[in-house]
């Protein structure tokens, strides 16, 4: 049996970036199982454009306020007929029109993994760099450094085994995710396959999300020198890119081809 993906979008109050995302799914080579869009707005744009706009046979949407981003998360996958799911956010779009066919003819049925991911391209330092390490469960305590949700592939099956996301969180419920399934076999697919939108909450509120991580990993392991040695490098180099010198070592690091260290 072969896989049948869902691409879960969720959404609020930003047609413009849903356009973006959805143009980038219908440009794939090949084309998802289904694509579910679930929009909690509070305005009727996006209701108006997807209703009154002409859409492929594999897009659907639900219209209706949810209680935040895991809520609209865990709404997807209850509404998901596909049997690999992923989640690509309002504004974030493919890296080119080839990844859905690349992806699943690397992530096969038999393979042993039951979830695979890949690299991504976003902004950081004011410079765009593309980033992106396999998944090493003994360094889950770096958060989700290497391994980011947009490129995550994962069987459906892992949220009926582990639970869906954590709605007491506001930002940190796809890194509680990835901690209940650390020990589960995964794949890494070494290319960027998705451009990451600069505008999402986990970016504009980097330090609240800092302190998310940690709640999360000590719920799971306890308290941890390794990791508050490294997120006191993550305050520390988020500060420093804040500055205009920062940005200058930043695009120094690039330079060495370093921004993936």
């Amino acid at each position: 049996m072969g896989y049948n993906l869902t691409i879960i979008t969720i959404c609020f109050n930003n047609p413009a970036e849903l356009m973006a995302t959805c143009a980038s799914v219908d440009a794939q080579t090949t084309s998802p199982f289904e694509h579910l869009i679930i929009d909690g707005s509070n305005q009727p744009q996006i209701a108006g454009w997807l209703n009154s706009t002409p859409q492929p046979a594999y897009r659907r949407w639900i219209c209706e306020r949810d209680k935040g981003i895991a809520d609209a998360f865990n709404k997807g996958v209850r509404h998901s007929n596909g049997n690999l799911i992923q989640f690509l956010n309002s504004g974030d779009t493919f890296f080119n029109a080839t990844v859905l066919a690349t992806v699943l003819s690397r992530f096969t049925p038999g393979a042993g993994a039951t979830w695979c991911h890949g690299k991504m391209q976003l902004q950081r330092g004011g410079e765009r760099v593309i980033i992106g390490k396999p998944f090493e469960q003994r360094k889950v305590y770096r958060g989700m450094r290497g391994t980011f949700h947009p490129t995550m592939f994962v069987q459906q099956n892992l949220f009926d085994a582990y639970g869906g996301f954590d709605t007491s969180l506001r930002i940190a419920m796809d890194y509680d995710f990835l901690l209940r399934i650390a020990a589960e076999p995964c794949c890494f697919i070494d290319m960027p396959l998705v451009v990451f939108d600069p505008g999402g909450v986990s970016t504009n509120n980097y330090l609240a999300s800092l302190e998310e991580n940690k709640l999360c990993y000590e719920k799971y392991f306890g308290r941890s020198v390794k990791l508050l040695l490294w997120q006191f490098r993550l305050r520390v180099l988020h500060h420093l890119l804040h500055s205009p010198f920062g940005h200058f070592l930043y695009r120094l690091k690039k330079g060495l081809k370093l921004e993936n260290v």
